[in-house]
């Protein structure tokens, strides 16, 4: 009497093994994806916003993303990353005195394109359009997922260098897409704006 217990027994286990030995491999499947594929995916699914609030000499009033802007806007912008380059990095910052990711962003866009961008990098990737690494343009948002999800933001230069609070370097500095760790962590692009040619 005592074998079809044991064989019973003995089936739960292998299906207890066959069950996890799948699980463990659909996991690996997951996580052997790069973190730009994964991220995309994740990002172009949610609920992305079209529109952003523009400041205007009235107030404020909604304007469709990316917002056409012009080429001395983006210098201006392009000025006051050189003129911050001193800036220490600052968690939770948002002004000259000490900027975060986030916070460097918000400034720049806001003194430059007159555009109320959300305050954390979280909230701007659900911005404008995503744009796969192969077809950034100038002024475009990047995001880097240091964790389980988009932690960092930067913004696109072109030829491949962008400009951002960083916390390792603590201060404002522009890095290559090149370098290491920004290739590996690199989620995607958000095309909030379009500088006109």
């Amino acid at each position: 009497m005592s074998t079809p217990v044991t064989a019973q027994r003995a089936l739960r286990i292998a299906l207890l093994a066959t069950l996890s030995f799948l699980m463990l491999a659909l996991s690996a499947c997951q996580s052997s994806r790069p973190i730009s594929e994964r991220m995309e995916s994740k990002y172009s699914l949610k609920k992305r916003k079209t529109s952003i609030s523009c400041l205007r000499s009235v107030g404020r009033e909604q304007c469709t993303l990316p917002v056409k802007v012009s080429k001395r806007s983006y210098k201006t912008m392009l000025h006051s990353i050189e003129q911050l380059k001193k800036v220490k990095f600052r968690y939770g910052g948002t002004t000259t005195k000490g900027f975060d990711c986030s916070g460097f962003v918000q400034y720049l866009y806001a003194k430059a394109f007159n555009l109320a961008l959300p305050r954390v990098s979280r909230s701007m990737a659900l911005l404008g359009t995503v744009v796969p690494r192969e077809q950034l343009e100038r002024g475009d948002l990047l995001f880097f997922a240091f964790e389980k999800d988009v932690s960092h933001v930067g913004v696109y230069l072109g030829s491949g260098k962008f400009a951002h609070a960083s916390s390792a370097a603590k201060k404002i500095t522009i890095s290559s897409l090149q370098e290491r760790s920004y290739a590996k962590h690199f989620a995607f692009g958000a095309r909030i704006i379009q500088v006109q040619k």
